[in-house]
């Protein structure tokens, strides 16, 4: 029902910003007063609701005094604290409400099994993210489509996501990542996130889009990428998409800007008598299961997703994983000697030896543990659920998260401690088939899992070959809730050139 009234009081708000579009003032004020006026009307109907007599069990709900924003706010503020404190109060499944709709919270390896063992049918993706990626991926791919056709799309993109391309890309990976740090001179402190979000743009498009796009990355077309992105944050998931926002305006122009690039690209690829071999290429050769093409319109949007779905996660993982390294400066010199003993003098690792850098791995899976870049996902229920003997009825926003999975006390000992060797051994969470789930599981697992290890291994045992890294001030970066993507907060890191 909350779900009903916050698209209805999308509508009426539009029909008011139709009509008062020179002041945005009082578009502001008759969002507010349309937003609380339905917020508490929704907040009566759900008491009705739950007063109704049913023998149905429905999980705890968190209660809040804030009419339609809910526990909004303190959510926001700290959404790790919140979900472990309400672990701890009510269970490993419990909902609250925040702006107009309800969340359900399944916490846990056993409870988080509802969610990965799903059929689509029942927990829908499409109805959580579509508002969302469908500005910047474009109409007719990934959540704007049904998902048979999503899921035939997937596969077309895993296919070029083969061993084969991988021990190319390792090349390409290391040549940008020595290319790129050239500019950081031999010592100083810089911004380790911003230099990983620039480089693994520039990785990402070199092996994933093609040489000729890779060629057009130019410092404006950075940009246009930059406000793309934009379009990935709470505003975009929260409010309506006709909303007159600045983000939205410069998203919805990159997203324009990039189109036209890549429909030139793929005209003279089609044209050529060439064919390369790259993911543009098997985009382009790819047929649907009824024989139909994709078009041009369905590949540019599936070359941004590919490039923009990764960028931030690897980004942000990236650079967790360097200031884990600057921390232990022991742990950051075994994995130095990890790879002098794996490659020996030359310290380039193939495809084959990067697999062996096993404690880099380890180290790499660890940080996904402690900061996985994703710190929910979620689904809409269309139709009733079960979760320990609780009913989640339609409507309801069902939620995993795997920060707080991964750190759980009853599942992972030690568990805020950065302890890579804990995987060398059998630990509680190897039992548990949800405990650790940084790129999702089943059905709904990352596409892109193999080569972000491909790609971050690569980067790091780069970085670690150029530089010795330290906190600076022994500060270790905190965790920016404000993002969606929890990325480090003051991200400077210190850093001086290895004598060779």
């Amino acid at each position: 029902m909350a779900f009903h009234l916050y698209e209805l009081s999308s509508r009426l708000l539009g029909d008011t910003v139709g009509k008062m579009n020179d002041n945005l003032t009082s578009v502001v004020l008759a969002a507010s007063v349309i937003t609380l006026t339905l917020g508490y009307i929704s907040k009566l109907l759900l008491k009705q609701s739950s007063d109704d007599g049913s023998d149905l069990k429905y999980p705890p709900y968190i209660p809040s005094s804030i009419p339609f924003l809910g526990h909004a706010i303190a959510f926001g503020k700290s959404p790790i604290e919140f979900l472990e404190q309400a672990y701890e109060k009510y269970g490993p499944v419990f909902s609250f409400t925040m702006v107009g709709s309800t969340f359900t919270y399944l916490l846990g390896s056993d409870a988080a099994t509802l969610m990965f063992n799903s059929k689509n049918e029942d927990l829908n993706a499409e109805d959580v993210y579509s508002r969302l990626t469908t500005p910047v991926f474009g109409k007719g791919v990934a959540y704007d489509v049904p998902n048979p056709i999503f899921l035939e799309q997937k596969k077309m993109l895993k296919t070029g996501l083969n061993i084969a391309h991988f021990k190319e890309h390792v090349k390409i990976i290391e040549a940008e990542t020595v290319e790129y740090f050239q500019r950081w001179g031999d010592s100083g402190e810089k911004n380790l996130f911003e230099a990983l979000s620039e480089l693994i743009i520039l990785t990402a498009s070199s092996c994933l889009h093609g040489k000729e796009i890779r060629s057009m990355l130019n410092e404006r077309v950075a940009q246009l990428y930059a406000d793309l992105d934009g379009g990935f944050s709470h505003a975009a998931w929260l409010l309506p998409g006709w909303l007159p926002l600045p983000s939205f305006r410069k998203r919805d122009r990159a997203h324009r800007e990039i189109k036209n690039i890549f429909f030139k690209v793929i005209q003279k690829r089609r044209q050529s008598a060439e064919k390369e071999d790259d993911i543009l290429q098997t985009l382009i050769d790819a047929t649907y299961k009824d024989g139909r093409p994709l078009n041009d319109d369905e590949i540019s949007g599936m070359l941004i997703g590919l490039l923009l779905a990764g960028q931030h996660t690897s980004s942000t993982t990236s650079a967790w994983l360097g200031f884990f390294l600057a921390k232990d400066k022991a742990l950051q010199e075994r994995c130095y000697a990890e790879q002098r003993a794996v490659c020996g003098e030359g310290m380039q690792p193939d495809f084959d030896q990067l697999k062996d850098l096993s404690l880099l791995e380890r180290c790499l899976k660890e940080t996904l543990r402690l900061r996985p870049p994703i710190m929910t996902m979620m689904r809409m229920a269309r139709s009733p659920q079960t979760a320990a003997g609780y009913t989640i009825p339609v409507g309801h926003q069902v939620c995993v998260s795997p920060t707080v999975n991964h750190r759980l006390q009853d599942t992972w000992v030690e568990r805020m401690e950065f302890s890579p060797d804990r995987y060398l051994n059998d630990n509680p969470a190897a039992g548990e088939k949800f405990a650790y789930v940084p790129f999702g599981a089943g059905r709904h697992r990352c596409i892109g899992e193999n080569f972000a290890y491909v790609q971050i291994k690569t980067i790091w045992s780069t970085l670690l070959r150029m530089y010795h890294f330290d906190l600076v001030d022994g500060y270790f970066p905190t965790i920016n809730y404000t993002t969606m993507i929890h990325t480090p907060h003051n991200p400077v890191i210190r850093y001086k050139r290895r004598k060779q």
